[in-house]
């Protein structure tokens, strides 16, 4: 399973809980599966977020595939020009 971790800022909409392990197999079935566990981040997840997958960071990862030892990290959108 992928251990997907949280970034302080989104943990206020996942009770609390800073990390979890999660059985998907892309990014799109993880944002899935914290969406229905934590209704509360889901707005946020939709909007738009950053992923971070094994230390690479991925603006639009919608259908990057995940192993199942992959460290996630969920992080806010990341702006810059």
């Amino acid at each position: 399973m992928a251990h997907v971790t949280f970034i302080t800022q989104l943990r206020q909409f996942t009770d609390g809980v800073a990390c979890l392990d999660v059985d998907a197999r892309s990014v799109q079935q993880v944002l899935r599966i914290l969406g229905d566990k934590f209704p509360a981040l889901a707005p946020h997840l939709e909007a738009g977020v950053a992923i971070a997958i094994d230390g690479q960071i991925y603006q639009d990862a919608l259908f990057q595939e995940i192993g199942p030892d992959s460290d996630v990290h969920i992080l806010p959108m990341i702006a810059g020009g």
